[in-house]
């Protein structure tokens, strides 16, 4: 990929970052920005962060790649001349901490977007720059305890189990990534920058796997009136069973599924019963159900089950090991892995990115800057349209995305954008309706379908009719963007390959996800969050330093997340956002492919980089000295987290707790109270809260991170996302109801084909089209 034809390669971003924002603008690099980093002599105390890899910062190398730097003394007039030259031809300034680089040349962020108004200008904090809990400081395993995460992780009964360090802090650099662009996307359009405020405890709590957000199919067998304090009892949603040589974990959601599944265990009489499709019945019947799994399993290794699974139509996956899933044949045939020098004379095997652009990689292609860089002017050419929309519009209003995706990735990349303003047609057809469309009795519409689906149209097609796929060619010559996220091969299958799509509309942006990308060994299979995890060593990660109970099956807890689901969609929606700011400087458009085995290996890329070089032997590795203590405080199954990062943070606690052991202190304290008297001295702590707490948690409220949506088919209002961070010009999300199956056709098809009442009403009648009856369109649900 030639640099014209990097997405972002009009870009400028001047980086004043430190270790939290410093994966923000790589992301912004990876698609083309040209990212310049700015530091003070002696360079960034980030390059000193551990893991070290013979003597480099492992984090600081992986997280500056792609940019190039300068060294500019604050003290020094004609360094601050500079700065301020540079800031004035930057679109894009992200500085992070408090108060951060730019206090260092006298300013901030906020006075920087006042005195240039083209400038988006971010600083990324770990709780916001204002509210109760601005001065308090973060690590991944408090953002874990304060966004819910961790009450939802581990057995049902004991201490809680903190999930891989790392995913909070690449989670939170992806939603500041997409914050940002959206604003710069909105400066083309508007003409006028932004400042943002960007909190990584808002994004954790919104996007790592949120509480108030999508959840998957299996969430339909909970019993949400269940009172327990504990960790959720259901732990076999995606359940993991023994074999020969390790283990390996279903994920059986669908009716097919479900044959395929019974088929191989050789149609046993007592599952016979239809009601046995529904996940709930088969939750409620699992103790006998895994004994005959179990039994099937047991005397086969993971990769003949994996095959004899992969026949019948099973979705299953080897619980593999870190090592494991770095040297399968997949990662080697897909190039996600690329060895490189880290820093002169430093080999490492690192993971080269979250995208693949027009059907190459964009992401790693040069080392971090050294301290020797002088590059102080800028190499892009910059891209200033003429202002087409009003200030404090929504920044996607005009665009229109046919969304064909499913289950929670798909749903969060459309939602993304119609919460921005886009017109989002959801397409479904009637036999294979989207997964969330799973919903408990006595109810229209799921929680998870409203939450993935406001704001959408929903357009009832049958695509595999000749005269389904018609409509929809006519369709995307009308649109500006597809988003899918089928098993690849399936939109080719259908007559829709990204070759005709650009015959149809050669500015269309075609966003893609699947579960181990479009190429490679494991392409075909069929794929969902839960074995991305196995497959690529997380699941292996995701365990506890106690011993399982006597009676568990295993030791790995992830088994109620969703990620990586919630971050992929927003991977997905930079790229495709990407994309539509190259279609609106060069006029083309673009392809964008996001694997979400890939996307969890460069979420937890200094772990997989340490772990690699581990394996080799040959080098020095310094680990991180930082221990995370999850610790029972006062009250039924009350705990808090304390991550000490250092002998100084060790004197603080010393200091606060005086002759008494921490964990002995703590048991008399509430969560809420040890931490804010550890955070008043310095130490990371935070209280584990519940989903039930975040609505009240002061910070949040004070923020205005959630909203309220009111949808006609639930009694109370649901709390939701209000949007990816907070905006000066940018208003928050509007929080239209999602529709019901094919509710708005009649609108789509006359307000966007053109087409005659009397054409609709007769595909309708002949089942090219689905719609409720005419007479029973209400406003907000059935348009």
């Amino acid at each position: 990929m030639t640099v014209h034809d990097r997405l972002l390669a009009s870009v400028r971003v001047l980086d004043l970052c430190d270790q939290t924002g410093d994966g923000v603008t790589r992301l912004l690099a990876d698609l083309g920005a040209d990212v310049i980093k700015i530091e003070a002599p002696g360079g960034s105390p980030a390059r000193h962060a551990r893991p070290t890899l013979d003597g480099v910062s492992v984090p600081f190398a992986l997280h500056n790649a792609n940019k190039r730097g300068v060294v500019l003394d604050p003290s020094d007039d004609a360094d601050r001349a500079l700065f301020f030259e540079m800031v004035a031809g930057a679109d894009i300034v992200v500085d992070s901490g408090a108060p951060g680089l730019a206090a260092a040349f006298g300013t901030s962020c906020a006075t920087l977007a006042d005195q240039f108004p083209q400038l988006v200008t971010m600083v990324v904090t770990d709780f916001g720059t204002q509210g109760p809990h601005a001065t308090w400081q973060a690590t991944d395993a408090v953002l874990y305890a304060m966004c819910s995460a961790l009450s939802r992780s581990g057995p049902a009964s004991g201490t809680p189990v903190l999930p891989p360090d790392g995913i909070a802090s690449a989670t939170a650099a992806v939603q500041a990534a997409w914050a940002v662009l959206v604003a710069y996307f909105n400066r083309l359009r508007c003409g006028t920058g932004d400042y943002v405020d960007f909190s990584r405890f808002d994004a954790v709590v919104l996007t790592l796997d949120p509480a108030f957000g999508t959840q998957g199919q299996a969430a339909t067998a909970r019993n949400a009136t269940e009172r327990w304090r504990g960790r959720p009892r259901n732990q076999d949603a995606y359940p993991i069973f023994a074999c020969r040589d390790g283990y390996v974990r279903l994920c059986v959601l669908s009716p097919r599924q479900w044959h395929g599944m019974r088929a191989w265990l050789g149609e046993p009489e007592q599952f016979q019963d239809p009601s046995f499709e529904s996940i709930a019945a088969r939750t409620k019947a699992f103790g006998e159900l895994s004994q005959l799994m179990a039994a099937l399993f047991a005397d086969r290794t993971m990769k003949q089950l994996v095959a004899e699974g992969q026949a019948h139509g099973v979705p299953i996956a080897a619980v593999l090991t870190p090592s494991q899933a770095l040297g399968s044949e997949h990662l080697a045939a897909v190039g996600a892995l690329i060895d490189t020098e880290l820093a002169p004379g430093v080999a490492a095997r690192v993971p080269v990115g979250y995208w693949v652009i027009d059907g190459t990689r964009a992401g790693y292609r040069a080392p971090a800057p050294g301290l020797s860089g002088g590059d102080k002017h800028w190499e892009s050419t910059p891209f200033t349209p003429g202002a087409t929309r009003k200030v404090g519009g929504r920044p996607l209003a005009g665009i229109r995305v046919l969304d064909l995706g499913v289950i929670v990735a798909g749903g969060e990349l459309s939602r993304l954008f119609a919460d921005l303003g886009a017109e989002v047609i959801k397409v479904e057809s009637s036999s294979y309706p989207d997964g969330l469309r799973q919903k408990g009795p006595n109810q229209q519409i799921s929680e998870s379908f409203a939450r993935a689906h406001r704001n959408n149209l929903g357009l009832g097609l049958e695509l595999r009719s000749p005269e389904g796929a018609e409509l929809f060619s006519r369709l995307v010559s009308a649109s500006d963007a597809v988003f899918a996220n089928f098993k690849p091969g399936t939109l080719p299958a259908l007559g829709f390959s990204h070759e005709r799509l650009l015959e149809l509309n050669p500015g269309l942006v075609l966003a893609e996800s699947s579960a181990f990308g479009d190429t490679g060994p494991w392409s075909r299979r069929m794929g969902y969050g839960p074995l991305v995890r196995a497959t690529i060593g997380v699941t292996r990660l995701w365990t506890s330093d106690e011993p399982a109970a006597p009676t568990a099956r295993h030791a790995f807890y992830d088994a109620t997340t969703i990620f990586p689901d919630h971050v992929v969609g927003r991977i997905s929606a930079i790229g495709a956002l990407a994309g539509l700011i190259r279609r609106e400087r060069d006029g083309v458009g673009a392809r964008i492919h996001v694997s979400q085995a890939e996307a969890a290996i460069n979420q937890l890329d200094t772990l997989y980089v340490t772990l690699a070089a581990a394996a080799t032997g040959g080098q020095r590795i310094d680990s991180d000295p930082t221990t995370h203590r999850v610790l029972s405080c006062a009250g039924d199954d009350e705990w808090c987290v304390v991550s000490v990062r250092s002998d100084a943070d060790r004197e603080a606690i010393a200091a606060v707790i005086g002759q008494d052991e921490l964990a002995t202190w703590v048991r008399d304290r509430s969560p809420l109270q040890a931490a804010e008297e550890l955070q008043a001295v310095g130490v990371p702590a935070g209280p584990m809260y519940r989903a039930t707490d975040l609505r009240d948690d002061p910070q949040l409220r004070l923020r205005r991170v959630f909203s309220d949506m009111v949808h006609p088919l639930f009694d109370g209002p649901l709390p939701t996302e209000a949007g990816p961070a907070a905006y000066r010009h940018i208003p928050p999300a509007p929080q239209r109801p999602a529709p019901l199956p094919g509710a708005d056709t009649r609108q789509v098809c006359r307000d966007v084909l053109g087409m005659a009442s009397a054409d609709i009403e007769r595909l309708i009648a002949g089942g090219v089209l689905f719609a409720p009856a005419a007479d029973t369109e209400t406003t907000g649900v059935t348009r």
